[in-house]
């Protein structure tokens, strides 16, 4: 007999070998988004993931200016002057036996939709709050997305080594404001100048930690042990002992009972306290989220054959989608870089992949692990990855990749505009550079370009949710383009795309017909309440907030 293995059973046994790999890899990713009000702390939690990783050796502050140092994830040389996060990063790290995607977004409400689009890419979040001030408005906008999308959502209260509210009064607030259960997995011992550390909700064992000189900007140097072993050390006082179990009997009784399910489909919110600038309660934190964020899962996505379905990420071929394109990130680089979001089997450089929308065949030659501004290439990747590649020109937001070609992501929406302004360049002489920034830009999703079609001069106007948006537009068009500028707000603050017959459409004589890139009737108005008024004239048309 034949020692050989018929090539089919080869074939069978080589597929089997590769899906059990790529199942391996997928349990280990922890895909995740960071969402906050701006200034709760968000990047420099990020920052300190980093440094408990071993990525970094030492932590730059946000705030440090001082020191000349910079947070890691944010790139862009206006985010580094201002010490706000402006466009959504990704990173990719070890965290112990976990492969970290970490999906640094703006806090700013500016510029909520690319963060919209970067949680399209998350398969969890962590929310971060700030002590002092509960749950603010961003947060409730950001936490929303979540909630339609029913992601997972942990959430850590920030800053609890500053004067701030009441533990229990903020976990009651993130139920009441949110709409959800929240469930305290440790609890703080102190507050304050007495914040020491916190306690386990369920062994009720403490990890207590110590100050240094080096402040945050290293490991913090932590005990673990139990309330009494701390009172006979010394290191906790009677008072503060007898304050923290009285606030865990407390919690044992009148708290809510955590519930796995419920936490996975977004209904019930797993809360932890510390305080990121100390590295207090940041390590139980971190250990934690890779214990119980979920790895990546099935995708739901539309199949040629007219049939929805989910993709799963171990047995079905290689696919993702485009979430992001950012241009000229390094100055090395004048390039357009697509950030794809790997959702099943194995992303291999140089093999021939689907574009899905053009069904052309292209490959991905020149991939890369993104690390705040920097790349380093890569061969291949996993479910859960976020991967750079060099844009060949033919990709836009929310576009489909795939080995076979056959099914489409669901599309990620265009928010309607709520503010617009008139754009030219100072110079004549650099009008073609400012088309081509222009028309990047608009790629890239930060602003979107629309034409007058009522009879007005031919300009180029701009839309986008936030104001702050056109300043970064004018900032990348003379850091990238060599491009300056001048802008003026128009007079409208809010727009819909239109579905009906424009022709029939009455409008207010204030309200300005445009249309976008893809050719999109949009009626702007100069307030929410023409909007309504317009709607309300004209029931055979439909005014639309977003579009796909």
């Amino acid at each position: 007999m034949s020692s050989q293995v018929p090539s089919n059973k080869k074939e069978r046994s080589a597929d089997t070998q590769a899906t059990s790999s790529v199942r391996n890899e997928t349990q280990r990713r922890r895909t995740f988004a960071i969402i906050s009000h701006p200034d709760a702390g968000k990047t420099t939690l990020t920052e300190k993931l980093l440094l408990y990783s071993g990525m970094i050796r030492t932590a730059g502050m946000v705030r440090g200016r001082k020191t000349g140092k910079k947070a890691s994830s944010d790139w862009m040389a206006m985010e580094q002057e201002r010490g706000i996060s402006i466009t959504a990063s990704a990173m990719q790290f070890e965290y112990k036996d976990a492969v970290i995607n970490v999906l640094d977004t703006p806090g700013h409400q500016d510029f909520s939709e690319d963060t919209y689009r970067t949680l399209m890419a998350a398969d969890s979040a962590i929310m971060v709050i700030d002590a002092a001030k509960g749950v603010e408005a961003q947060t409730r906008k950001l936490f929303a997305v979540c909630a339609m999308r029913g992601i997972p959502v942990l959430t850590f209260i920030n800053k609890m080594d500053l004067p701030g509210r009441d533990p229990f009064e903020l976990v009651a607030e993130v139920e009441e404001v949110l709409g959800i259960d929240a469930c305290p997995i440790n609890w703080p011992v102190g507050s304050g100048r007495d914040f020491r550390g916190v306690a386990d909700c369920t062994t009720k064992r403490l990890t207590l930690f110590e100050k240094t000189a080096a402040g945050g900007s290293q490991r913090a140097a932590s005990q673990t042990l139990s309330i009494d072993e701390a009172v006979e050390s010394n290191v906790l006082t009677d008072e503060l002992s007898s304050h923290l179990k009285f606030e865990l009997e407390l919690l044992d009784e009148a708290g809510n009972t955590y519930e796995e399910e419920r936490f996975l489909s977004g209904k019930l919110t797993r809360v932890y306290f510390g305080s990121a600038l100390t590295n207090f309660g940041l390590e139980p934190f971190f250990d934690s989220f890779i214990e119980t964020a979920p790895p990546p899962g099935p995708r739901l996505a539309d199949f040629d054959d007219g049939s929805e379905g989910f993709v799963d990420p171990s047995e079905n071929p290689f696919s993702a989608f485009v979430f992001k394109i950012q241009s000229n990130m390094d100055p090395k680089h004048r390039d357009s870089m697509a950030f794809l979001r790997i959702c099943s089997g194995e992303f291999k450089r140089e093999n021939p992949v689907m574009h899905v929308p053009s069904k052309k065949e292209i490959r991905l030659s020149r991939s890369h692990r993104m690390f705040g501004g920097e790349r380093d290439t890569i061969d291949s990747a996993f479910p859960g990855d976020i991967v750079g590649v060099i844009n060949p020109g033919v990709f836009s937001i929310g576009d489909t990749i795939s080995s076979e070609g056959n099914f489409a992501f669901k599309p990620l929406p265009q928010f309607s505009p709520e503010v617009v302004a008139r754009i030219r360049p100072t110079s004549i002489g650099r009008r073609k550079a400012f088309d081509k920034g222009i028309a990047q830009l608009c790629q890239e999703g930060a602003v979107q370009v629309l034409y007058r079609k009522d009879g007005g001069a031919q300009e180029t106007l701009v839309a986008a949710v936030g104001a702050l948006q056109f300043e970064v537009l004018q900032f990348r068009l003379s850091q990238d383009y060599q491009v300056e500028t001048a802008i003026d707000i128009l007079s409208y603050r809010c727009g819909a795309w239109l579905v009906g017959d424009v022709s029939t459409f009455k409008r207010h004589s204030r309200a300005l017909l445009a249309e976008d890139a893809k050719g999109r009737t949009v009626m702007l108005f100069q307030s929410e309440r023409e909007k309504e008024f317009a709607a309300q004239q004209n029931p055979d048309h439909t005014l639309v907030h977003f579009v796909q």
